[in-house]
């Protein structure tokens, strides 16, 4: 079965548009086939959009961005900041770019690869990510360790996880890596952790 986190998708594109109000503001985005939660905005993400606090100068990444909802919202939210939003499917990269454009975003960039391979070389004061829990704790877990080599001190990460797809035991995780991690939100089924570089 191919995986939204394929690079390169070959199921038939099918291409969409959808609206989604995320932090009270009216969004389009542009989806397809063989990319993730192509027929709307998911709930994690969902929730995800509306938890997570930045600064309005702040650089962001959006560490598996699909095809863009948490990056636009922190593009939005962080207008004197810049956003990377890196993808590895490349379908998704490119509706991620047009999703910018769609929404008149112009602090932000798209970046094809896997994990912090595009962005190597830079630092963050926050990550977001909606994790391929699927993929297993081989995969997310590194990434999280990842992610605390990236954010500056007194930076953030926020992931959202399903409640019964072991969102406590990646609480744990983020702990054993952090020193901290706690719930911020909750609904739906699902979690939104954060983590802070101390």
């Amino acid at each position: 079965m191919e995986h939204y986190f394929t690079a390169k998708p070959s199921s038939k594109s099918a291409p969409r548009e959808l609206t989604a109000v995320l932090r009270g503001e009216t969004l389009r985005f542009r989806t397809d086939a063989g990319v993730f939660s192509r027929e709307r905005i998911d709930p994690g993400t969902r929730l995800l959009a509306e938890s997570f606090e930045l600064k309005p100068d702040a650089t962001v990444l959006d560490l598996g961005c699909g095809y863009g909802p948490l990056g636009i919202v922190a593009a939005r939210l962080a207008p004197r900041g810049r956003v990377y939003l890196v993808e590895i499917n490349e379908r998704a990269a490119a509706l991620a770019r047009e999703n910018l454009r769609l929404n008149g975003i112009t602090n932000a960039e798209v970046r094809v690869g896997d994990g912090f391979a595009p962005v190597a070389d830079l630092t963050f004061d926050l990550i977001l990510m909606n994790p391929p829990l699927r993929a297993g704790k081989r995969v997310v877990y590194p990434l999280i360790e990842e992610a605390f080599r990236h954010l500056r001190r007194g930076g953030s990460l926020y992931l959202v996880a399903r409640t019964r797809q072991g969102a406590g035991s990646l609480r744990e995780h983020l702990r054993s890596v952090f020193g901290n991690g706690e719930d911020v939100e909750r609904g739906g089924g699902y979690r939104v952790l954060r983590a802070v570089r101390e």
